[in-house]
């Protein structure tokens, strides 16, 4: 097998290709949440959680994919698919879609008692500091939540397939 078909076949599709940024489109959302309908943040929501869901079925697949005795192969896959679910729910959706929230709604609090601006100024300024504030969060949060899996759910069962905030 060639250099080029060996680093294909280990490419993740959820982790090193631009399918991995519909994870973020919660945050996005929250991020837009003071100028567009709230359908359109729980609509973010849906894309995130499918993102997060279809992760989690690929893991359970590929997991079940390693050859081993048949007796082993059921929890292998249910341990990949819970590890992955959990991991992906918590990292990519729960805790960064409640911090840009929080940052946005505590931003245009700020902005509108201390600024005599707009209110539309007030919300693009909010918009702007939540999308700036993705990137600065995403390995906080990925990095807590492998500190927080190791140190709790993960002691349950025996390593699997983790994910991996690098």
């Amino acid at each position: 097998m060639s250099e080029q078909q060996r680093q294909g076949a280990e490419r993740d599709l959820y982790r090193d290709t631009w399918v991995r940024y519909l994870g973020y489109a919660n945050e996005v959302g929250e991020a837009f949440r003071s100028l567009v309908p709230a359908a359109v943040v729980w609509l973010s929501y849906g894309v995130s959680s499918s993102y997060v869901l279809a992760d989690a079925i690929d893991k359970g697949k590929k997991a079940g994919e390693v050859p081993s005795p048949e007796a082993g192969r059921s929890t292998r896959v249910t341990l990949a698919v819970l590890d992955t679910f959990v991991w992906q729910s918590l990292a990519s959706v729960a805790i960064p879609g409640f911090t840009i929230n929080r940052l946005c709604a505590a931003s245009l609090y700020v902005l509108g008692t201390m600024t005599r601006w707009p209110l539309t100024v007030r919300k693009w300024t909010t918009t702007t500091l939540g999308l700036l504030a993705i990137p600065v969060i995403v390995h906080p949060i990925d990095r807590s939540v492998d500190f927080l899996l190791d140190s709790s759910l993960r002691k349950l069962y025996p390593s699997v397939g983790k994910p991996s905030s690098s």
